[in-house]
């Protein structure tokens, strides 16, 4: 656990707003556990939620406590004073918040977003860390923009970019590029020039239906120069020397937005478990735990939830010990995590769909717990990464045909 940030109080989660994350004394004293941080971090989520929907993001401040639950250095190599964890434990600890908030859990998730980050050039990474590792890294990358060469090197950058995740409490930012030069990347993996969050304009029209706390608005930058140093392939070879930043880089990145679905089912399904025993219907029908059809379909709900998270952890779980063993991850393990991301995205939002319609009329009305976890639910399978067509990917990989461009 980090030694950063704000002082969160494990028994009342409060956090002093105007104390900085690089100056205030450590959460962890004496006996305090990561656990007991977390439970105070998913409180304030709790409590703050309304506001994260009424602002449209996540403020600096939880931002802030992100860093001292060691979120923002989960994934920063251990050379720069990072963790550089375990993707499980990453994920987990991101399936944790989203039982709280899906737009906090997504967030969240982009603490996984400096593995992008180790395929820049060491010395410039050792500039982003400079401060500390706890670095918050959002982007918004397409549509990819076209630059031209500046005058005395690097690039001149232009144009407007579209869902920034978290850009509002992120310290870096990236856009997508295309220098013309052949190096994009492959589809989905475009070159990205990396600035400091105050360089960039952030153009606020983030107006959707579910997710409305993850602030991702549009970026725009008129004629910012970059230099090569500070451009990447997102998805590129990394040239830090640790395991983690030998796991597959872009099927993690499906992995961390689709673990969201997981934390909110299971929100779901304890929203459902706590109507059971409740009050009577308006009816003056039997509560809902005396009947048959509702202990039935909660069951189903429940095994299916496990089923997919099951497989989920089992082959993130698996290729993490090939690669801690030596080896490269395979076509056919990186084709099995962009499966089970999809699946448990899909499966997860499937869940809460039967909660919702287990909720009955109640569950109709703007203020039942079911309906946020139902908008954010859907929102997340709408995601480029976890689409239909990684069905597709998988299915070719089974049948040894080439998948789709970018699958792999």
């Amino acid at each position: 656990m980090p030694a950063t940030a704000t002082a969160i109080s494990p028994q009342t989660g409060h956090i002093p707003s105007a104390t900085s994350a690089s100056s205030a004394p450590s959460v962890l004293q004496d006996a305090t556990s990561e656990e007991a941080v977390m439970d105070a971090l998913v409180e304030v989520i709790v409590a703050r939620r309304e506001e994260f929907e009424r602002l449209s993001h996540v403020p600096r401040d939880v931002i802030d406590m992100f860093k001292q639950a060691g979120i923002y250095r989960a994934s920063t190599p251990k050379r720069f004073g990072g963790d550089a964890r375990p993707p499980a434990e990453f994920l987990r600890m991101i399936e944790r918040i989203a039982t709280a908030d899906g737009s906090a859990a997504w967030v969240a998730s982009f603490g996984s977003a400096n593995i992008y980050l180790a395929a820049l050039p060491l010395e410039t990474q050792a500039k982003i860390y400079a401060t500390g590792p706890d670095q918050a890294f959002g982007a918004g990358l397409f549509p990819v923009q076209k630059v031209q060469a500046a005058p005395g090197g690097g690039w001149r950058v232009e144009g407007t970019w579209k869902f920034a995740s978290g850009c509002k409490g992120a310290d870096w930012l990236g856009v997508g590029i295309d220098t013309g030069a052949g190096d994009g990347g492959a589809p989905g993996k475009p070159r990205t020039a990396v600035f400091r969050a105050s360089d960039i304009e952030i153009v606020e029209n983030w107006s959707v239906v579910g997710m409305q706390g993850t602030g991702s608005h549009d970026l725009r930058l008129k004629g910012k120069v970059v230099s090569d140093d500070w451009t990447f392939v997102r998805g590129g070879p990394s040239t830090v020397d640790e395991p983690l930043y030998r796991y597959p880089t872009v099927a993690y990145a499906a992995q961390v937005l689709a673990v969201v679905n997981l934390g909110i089912a299971r929100a779901a399904l304890d929203v459902a478990n706590q109507m059971s025993g409740g009050r009577r219907t308006t009816t003056g029908a039997p509560q809902l735990a005396d009947r048959a059809y509702y202990r039935i379909e909660l069951a189903k709900a429940e095994a299916q939830l496990r089923s997919a998270r099951a497989f989920f952890y089992e082959a993130t779980e698996s290729v993490w010990a090939s690669i801690a063993a030596g080896n490269s991850a395979t076509p056919d393990q990186v084709s099995l995590l962009r499966l089970a991301a999809t699946q448990v995205a899909r499966e997860g939002a499937d869940v809460v769909m039967r909660a919702y319609r287990l909720g009955g009329t109640m569950a109709i009305y703007r203020s039942h717990p079911l309906q946020r976890l139902l908008r954010d639910a859907i929102v997340v399978t709408q995601h480029a990464f976890l689409a239909e067509g990684n069905y597709d990917g998988a299915g070719a990989v089974f049948v040894g045909v080439p998948p789709i461009p970018g699958y792999l």
